[in-house]
This record gives structure tokens, sequence and C-alpha cells, in this order.
């Protein structure tokens, strides 16, 4: 089923719609768009947890824009696909940085469009990158900040089949072979942990990029850094809340966008700060692109930052102790 141009009017399509009006906010400065762009009542889901109220979403806006007023927003991939004749979800990879300086980060937006207006949005940013390229202190970073928690729709259980409905609503059952790739994938090394298949999803020349800025090339490197977050979580599962998948030669070809959930306990490597025992609650989401039927790339990202103040928030004067006799 096509979809109604009102979905995206005035512009040529979802693509061009997102482009441009990330561009008319973020880097002409129209904040005052947002009234028009955003339903009063859209719910926004962020690292800090979730939102109902379109003049926080201006609030916010004018906050970030006011203490980075340098940073200039570019887009570098947008992944869409319909919910309905009249509706898309748009993942939406932006590089945000300094004109001349090699100081940057990233922001996937996920966000959920009906009749050219926003309902609801899942945004994470990589707030990492930016705290080790300024030298601030990361533990003073997360004090700083208060973890607000979540509400529906992502306090709901996670969709059953994530190919045929997730939070966003019914998707269309498009690239079916890139997008079961990617769920076996989620499960079998992410969650079964057999990182060993690795090789079996991607090709031996690799790339991943996540928080930190950080790239990381080849097979044994994407083990090593999905063990490097799961050693402090080391019970951790991932829940798959959404899917779209798109083609498109701009973007060099299939792509496809899953936001998740990851969900375990502090009981591991204290990688942040002392354990706590308590489960974290971490929104994240991450973009695969193929190339003839095997992962090249991946995009993966969270708000590193707002997990610690998570953490932060639930620790106890008694830290809990390391617990691993194996």
């Amino acid at each position: 089923m096509p979809l109604d141009p009102v979905a995206f009017h005035p512009y040529t399509d979802p693509d061009d719609f997102i482009r441009e009006v990330t561009d008319l906010i973020w880097v002409d400065r129209s904040i005052a768009y947002i009234r028009e762009n955003y339903e009063p009542d859209s719910i926004v889901h962020g690292g800090y947890g979730s939102l109902s109220a379109r003049q926080e979403v201006i609030e916010g806006t004018l906050m970030r824009i006011s203490t980075a007023p340098d940073a200039t927003a570019q887009s570098e991939d947008i992944i869409w696909e319909a919910r309905g004749d009249d509706a898309f979800l748009s993942s939406h990879l932006v590089i945000v940085g300094n004109l001349l300086t090699t100081q940057h980060s990233r922001t996937i937006a996920n966000c959920l469009y009906r009749r050219g207006v926003m309902v609801e949005e899942w945004v994470v940013r990589d707030t990492l990158a930016d705290a080790l390229q300024s030298g601030e202190d990361l533990d003073e970073l997360a004090a700083a900040q208060a973890f607000r928690g979540y509400g529906p729709s992502w306090t709901n259980p996670a969709p059953a089949d994530p190919i045929v409905v997730g939070d966003s609503g019914p998707r269309p059952d498009e690239h079916r072979a890139e997008v079961e790739s990617v769920i076996d994938l989620i499960q079998t090394v992410w969650n079964d942990r057999d990182l060993q298949k690795v090789e079996r999803f991607f090709n031996r020349d690799l790339v991943l990029q996540t928080v930190g800025n950080r790239t990381i090339i080849r097979p044994e490197g994407y083990r090593r850094a999905l063990l490097r977050f799961l050693e402090s979580f080391p019970g951790g599962q991932f829940s798959i809340r959404d899917i779209q998948s798109n083609y498109d030669v701009r973007y060099a070809g299939a792509r496809v966008a899953v936001t998740w959930k990851f969900t375990g306990d502090y009981t591991g490597i204290a990688n942040y700060g002392p354990l706590t025992g308590k489960p974290v609650d971490l929104l994240g989401i991450s973009q695969f692109t193929f190339h003839r039927g095997a992962m090249v790339k991946e995009v993966r990202l969270w708000d590193d930052i707002a997990l610690r103040a998570q953490i932060a928030g639930m620790r106890d004067d008694e830290h809990l102790k390391p617990t691993n006799i194996y």
C-alpha cells in the first residue's frame, strides 16, 4: 500500500521530511516549529526516562542548543518504514559536531509520525563521546542528573513477534531475510552469548560504531566490545521493541533499525562505580547495514551518562561486593 502524501506533506517523501524538519529546528533554530511538529501530548523516551508534554521538548531543545551553540547536526542515515497508509516510523542517525574541529558525536532518533505530526519518539545520544572529548568527569556528570523512569509504552511487555508488530504498531513485512538475520543475531550472539557465531551474521571486514565515539573492526573486535558491556550485567538480556527496514542506494542499500531494551542486574564488573545488585532499564538503538546478504556495519548507541545516573540513583550506602566465585 503506497504511503499517502499527508504523512510527509509538504515534503517529497519521509526521508526529505525528516532531513528538512531536523535542520529547521536544530540548525536554523526554529524552536517554535516544535509546536507544529509534535502533538501536545506526544511521548518521548530518552536515556533518563519518558516525558509526555510537548512543552518539555521545547524547553529541552532550547537548553541543548544554548549550551552547544557551535554544534551543527547533519543526517547520516534515515531508515523509514510505513505504519499504515498515513504514518511512518523513521530511524534518524545524526552526526553532531563543530564545523572546524574533530569533535563530534552521534544521536539516533526513532520517530513515529502520523499525518505529519510526531506522536512518539525514542532517542539515544552518545553523551559519553561528548564527555570524553571535553575531559569532563563521568561520575560528576551522572551525579548532576536524575533518572525519572519510563512510562508506557516502554513499560509494556515487549512485542511477541516484532516482525509483525512493534511498539509503534503493525509493520509491513519487508526485507524479511535481513530482518530475520538481525533478530537471530540478537538472540544468538547478544542473548545466548554464542559469540563464536558473529561470523555467521557479519562480513569479516565489519565496522561497529558505538558509544564513546569508538569504531570497532573485525569479528573479534565486535565480540570484545559486547563482552565489555555485558561484563557489568552478566545476566542481562536484550528485548526487541521495534524494527524498521529500508533500501536506499544513498545509504549503501539495505538497512535495518532496531529499538532494543536491555535489562540486567548490576552485579558483574564494577565499570559504573560500586555494584548495586539492582536492575538497569536501558534504551538502545542499533542500525545494521547489509551487503550481499551479510551485515557489514552496525551503529549501536545508548546514553551512557544516563545509564550511570540511573545506577547512581539506586546506590545504597552499603555497596554490593562482587560475587563471581567461578
